[in-house]
């Protein structure tokens, strides 16, 4: 279970975006988090996944608090996220082939043992093969280049997914076809979901809860279900 706890967060303290927002996540659960450009969702999503430390309150991952954000974080407790987020060439190392890209994580972990194998085997889960793993991001498109960024989001089999808006510069297939990856992947190993976005369609369709940000912070929402969710289709519906 992933905890967020009266979270105030930004990046001046003065000004907090996100501001005492309770937020809980079930084993198993897709949570979708509905708002504007510019709310605070992504930030939130940040605290979420460790990659930023928040002002006040707690994250606590599976019973155990948070102890460290970004590099700081126990490896086990940073592994047990994969993050997909919305500029895929803001987050991709131009430097690196895609078959590099996606096996990053491996490497990070001190696992490079097979690296390239694995790398090839989860990019072909998510449609990505041939000459395309040789090629750096500026050689690929797009959605491409999405594909490898959930690849590489994958390649640790993480207990929980954070996409930050993953879809919102993709077409309307490749919408559909990673997020039937995303389930795919969800009904193999039980991971738990948050997607941000501002489509509440696809939101809706993709995730079991929908919240809007605007319930959030002074007006506390609880998500956690009794039971771990039935497990959805990977077609978007």
């Amino acid at each position: 279970m992933l905890e967020l706890l009266s979270l105030t967060a930004g990046y001046d303290r003065r000004a907090p975006v996100v501001r005492d927002v309770t937020l809980t996540l079930a084993p198993g659960e897709a949570v979708g988090l509905l708002g504007p450009s510019g709310c605070g969702k992504s930030t939130l999503a940040r605290v979420a996944a460790l990659l930023h430390r928040p002002d006040s309150g707690r994250v606590v991952i599976d019973g155990a608090p948070a102890r460290g954000y970004r590099h700081r974080a126990p490896r086990a407790q940073r592994t047990a996220f994969g993050v997909v987020f919305q500029q895929p060439r803001q987050s991709a190392d131009p430097r690196l082939r895609l078959v590099d890209l996606i096996a990053e994580p491996l490497r990070a972990t001190g696992r490079p043992e097979g690296a390239a194998d694995k790398a090839a085997e989860t990019a072909d889960r998510v449609g990505l093969g041939g000459d395309l793993l040789g090629r750096r991001p500026h050689e690929v498109s797009d959605g491409q280049l999405q594909r490898a960024c959930l690849a590489r989001a994958l390649i640790l089999r993480p207990r929980y997914l954070v996409c930050d808006e993953m879809t919102a510069m993709l077409d309307a297939s490749t919408t559909a076809a990673l997020v039937g990856v995303v389930e795919e992947y969800r009904r193999e190993t039980g991971a738990a979901l948050l997607a941000v976005g501002h489509d509440r369609v696809l939101l809706d369709r993709w995730c079991d809860h929908t919240v809007d940000w605007s319930e959030l912070g002074s007006h506390r929402t609880d998500l956690t279900t009794a039971e771990p969710p039935a497990q959805r289709s990977p077609s978007v519906r």
